[in-house]
């Protein structure tokens, strides 16, 4: 429980990051991106696949998953924008806040499975535990971040971005105390991971990215893209 309130208190730290630099709002969008993306494709999408390695007509069904997701962000945008248009209420540049909050709220899903793999890698053996720690620990700056840069972009209030955060951090501690419980299926959590990550990779390349670019086509945003990716890769290596 204690390695679970690192997580806690990391998530925090990322989320008071993003919520400190509005002056380089093009800076933390496309950072937020590019961490996005390293989270999906160098963390998400590997575990997704090493869980649910079963396949659906010769595709593993975590890549299934991961195009559903993907189109399942798509189309929930889409129609959420067009309900807007519909009534007249095209807002905050068209962006429709219900988009932001779906996303917190996955991101506060993915986080309590992060703090079930602590329990669950705990039960396995000490070591194996420190090391899934020190992974979620060191992503959970980039879950901190990403949550309240999703909340806060699409035109939600202040007050919102900062409850998705308070959730998205003891959603951890919450997934680590469940471990005492119950165990959760090795396959559901891998199809979970890969519909997550393409519904993530989605908002990532599709909104995030765009938006970061869309007043400040600077090559600073683009370095702070890559040096997101590049910033899970070494987490990733590290727990590895």
């Amino acid at each position: 429980m204690f390695v679970a309130l690192g997580a806690f208190l990391m998530t925090l730290i990322g989320g008071w990051t993003a919520g400190h630099v509005t002056d380089r709002r093009h800076l933390v969008l496309g950072l937020a991106g590019g961490l996005m993306l390293g989270v999906v494709g160098l963390d998400l999408l590997p575990e997704a696949l090493e869980a649910a390695g079963d396949e659906v007509f010769g595709v593993p069904a975590a890549l299934l998953l991961f195009v559903a997701g993907f189109l399942a962000a798509h189309l929930v945008e889409r129609l959420l924008a067009a309900r807007q248009a519909a009534h007249g209420a095209e807002e905050n540049d068209g962006r429709t806040p219900q988009v932001g909050l779906t996303a917190a709220a996955a991101m506060v899903g993915h986080s309590a499975m992060d703090g079930v793999a602590i329990g669950a890698a705990f039960q396995v053996g000490e070591g194996m535990g420190l090391a899934v720690a020190l992974a979620v620990i060191a992503h959970d700056f980039a879950d901190g971040f990403n949550t309240y840069t999703l909340t806060s972009v699409y035109g939600n209030a202040r007050r919102r971005a900062i409850t998705m955060l308070v959730a998205d951090a003891v959603a951890p501690v919450l997934g680590a105390a469940s471990t005492l419980l119950v165990t959760i299926p090795e396959g559901p959590l891998g199809c979970y991971l890969g519909f997550f990550g393409g519904a993530l990779l989605y908002l990532a390349a599709a909104e995030i990215l765009p938006e970061a670019h869309h007043t400040h086509p600077a090559r600073s945003t683009l370095l702070c893209t890559i040096a997101g990716a590049a910033f899970i890769w070494v987490v990733v290596g590290v727990a590895e």
